[in-house]
């Protein structure tokens, strides 16, 4: 047990890290911002307390937002994918279900049902936290560009980041 949280604490650590001081800084012309921290949401296990989940998905995305100067936006992001992440995991269920506390890795149930795992949490997170941003629906078409190019960089980097996380 105590083994997992540290673990845990570890992935949320360098995330937090890997955001701060790496994919902050990549901006394409406002279009593309990368937000890589949601992998630890999508990493915790399946059969975690949904009352536990949302706690930690405030916690992650409120202390996004006081390093980053954004008032409650990623809080609000993130604490919807939290709650979407249940509902997304029930979706994409494998025909033998989960195994009791496994974690949601691409190495456990393959490519496929990560990529579309994350799809969905990523453009669920993404959505709310631009439009949060912009506030306005006179740009819905420039913001409904910057979820779907910012999502692709994030889901690459996610992919990317599992990959190298298992070390295979």
């Amino acid at each position: 047990m105590i083994n997992r949280i540290l673990r845990y604490a570890l992935i949320f650590v360098l995330l937090l890290l890997l955001q701060l001081f790496l994919f902050n800084n990549i901006q394409f012309s406002g279009y593309v911002n990368p937000y890589v921290y949601i992998l630890f949401i999508l990493l915790l296990p399946v059969d975690i307390p949904a009352w536990l989940l949302l706690i930690i998905s405030f916690f992650t995305g409120l202390i996004i937002d006081l390093l980053t100067g954004t008032p409650g936006m990623h809080t609000a992001a993130t604490v919807l994918a939290g709650f979407a992440r249940p509902y997304v995991l029930r979706l994409f269920s494998p025909r033998e279900g989960y195994e009791t506390g496994a974690d949601p890795s691409m190495f456990v149930y393959g490519f496929k049902w990560f990529l579309l795992y994350t799809v969905f949490i990523v453009l669920l997170h993404h959505t709310l936290l631009f439009y949060l941003e912009v506030f306005r629906l006179s740009d819905f078409f420039n913001t409904f560009l910057r979820v779907l190019l910012s999502s692709i960089f994030s889901i690459t980097f996610i992919l990317l980041l599992e990959y190298i996380r298992k070390g295979k």
